[in-house]
């Protein structure tokens, strides 16, 4: 089974990553979103959950007030829908990897990891104590042309669409136009409600995203490819 928080550990201690926004999706793992610089909200006993256990208690937070908010509240998820129980490894694995791809690509909106960046991050991650699986399909992941619709088709349910939406949004400091168009594109292809993304943002300390004057384009989004 893929060590989903030793690889995001990995990513975090690399200096190269450190200097883009993928500190904070590492920070997860170590229970601080180091890109903000202040412990992220629900996320104090982190260490003992793992990154997929903060990421899905953020995200069922976020949906619980969201559902009470509503005119007409229906009754909230089953925890278990965003955060596989103990004995189900392949259930926590592929929703990992999900999160994680959904981390990666993120980190890359505004593309900000060059190939030198890239090349200091994978010789730092054959040092790590990682599979050859793992080491490879991290390579793939950070390889890989940004591509926001891979993203968005691993949301087979509306509860991991709310998780990889969290995920994205920990894992960048939202602070460039870039990131920000990349978050709202990201919202709509997950055909997420504004109220929830919202509520999301609340519950992860984030300031919550501004409404748009006009429904934008799911299509909209053109990512900055050039240092990609």
């Amino acid at each position: 089974m893929f060590n989903i928080d030793q690889i995001l550990k990995t990513l975090q201690t690399d200096k190269n990553m450190q200097s883009t926004a993928m500190t904070g999706a590492a920070g997860l793992a170590l229970g601080t979103l180091l890109s903000g610089g202040k412990p992220g909200k629900l996320l104090g006993n982190t260490v003992k959950l793992g990154a997929l256990a903060a990421v899905g208690g953020l995200a069922y937070k976020a949906w619980q007030s969201y559902q009470q908010s509503q005119a007409n509240p229906t009754s909230a998820p089953r925890e278990d829908a965003f955060i596989p129980a103990p004995a189900d490894t392949a259930g926590q694995e592929e929703l990992g990897k999900s999160l994680v791809r959904a981390m990666i690509a993120a980190a890359k909106a505004d593309g900000r990891i060059d190939a030198e960046e890239k090349e200091a991050i994978f010789a730092k991650l054959k040092t790590m104590p990682l599979s050859a699986e793992e080491k490879a399909w991290v390579f793939d992941e950070l390889s890989a042309p940004l591509d926001i619709n891979a993203v968005v088709a691993r949301a087979d349910t509306p509860e991991h669409a709310a998780e990889i939406y969290a995920a994205s949004l920990v894992a960048i400091s939202a602070d460039t136009a870039a990131e920000q168009a990349y978050l709202e594109a990201l919202a709509i292809k997950l055909k997420l409600d504004p109220a929830l993304v919202a509520e999301i943002h609340r519950q992860a300390g984030q300031k919550a995203p501004q409404p748009a004057a006009a429904p934008p384009s799911p299509l909209a989004y053109t990512p900055n490819t050039s240092n990609i």
